[in-house]
């Protein structure tokens, strides 16, 4: 999991877990990634259903 959270945000696990600025800062880019992955699905249903 340390592996995981320094090579995707650039921050460990134990940075993480105690500051609550660098969590906040993780989880609204989680959330930007998520919800641009979910456009790229829409959009790729949209072409593949027409």
């Amino acid at each position: 999991m340390e592996k995981a959270m320094r090579g995707a945000h650039g921050v460990g696990y134990e940075v993480y877990s105690r500051k609550h600025d660098v969590r906040m800062e993780v989880e609204e880019k989680r959330q930007k990634e998520y919800v641009e992955s979910q456009r790229m699905v829409a959009d790729l249903e949209r072409k593949v259903h027409s």
